[in-house]
């Protein structure tokens, strides 16, 4: 049984994934309504609720877009596939600053990207040019399924009405 619910906006736009515990709490405060519920119950003394998939908020929320987005260790690492931007490797995956902080190189989503740790060092505070060492795909600000959803083997059945139409557009 997923412990995890989607959290939909009141104009149906996924906003956030939250644990079982926080989606009950949400419904019995009324501020959301179950629309897929997974399989089982959840129960109480006096009530008995369908265990929530997907909730839709009640009201409407505002949230951060696009550049607004925190970046996180967790999202570059899925948006990179999990994958040296280097080299391909899939071991001992770092952060590496494409142009590096002491050259003046941001900590933003166009200038993060996944390295492995011999290719992090090997590049260190160099450009990608000057050690031949250029990023596979270029970085870039995730889109709103992959800053939500950081694998595909979690996303469950439920939610990919939700999540597909979202991904297809950004």
């Amino acid at each position: 049984m997923p412990r995890r619910v989607l959290v939909l906006n009141a104009t149906y736009e996924p906003i956030n994934i939250c644990s079982s515990k926080r989606a009950i709490v949400l419904l019995l405060k009324n501020r959301a309504e179950i629309l897929v519920a997974g399989l089982g119950e959840i129960k109480a003394e006096s009530l008995s609720i369908p265990r929530p998939l997907v909730i839709k908020l009640v009201a409407y929320v505002m949230v951060p877009r696009g550049e607004r987005r925190r970046l996180s260790r967790r999202v570059v690492l899925a948006r990179d596939g999990h994958r040296c931007q280097y080299c391909g490797s899939t071991r001992h995956l770092t952060l590496d600053h494409v142009i590096p902080r002491s050259r003046g190189g941001g900590t933003s989503w166009e200038n993060v990207v996944t390295s492995c740790f011999p290719c992090n060092t090997r590049k260190g505070a160099h450009l990608p040019a000057e050690i031949g060492m250029v990023p596979r795909a270029r970085p870039r600000t995730p889109s709103l399924a992959e800053f939500l959803v950081t694998s595909p083997t979690e996303i469950p059945d439920g939610w990919r009405p939700y999540l597909e139409p979202i991904a297809a557009t950004l």
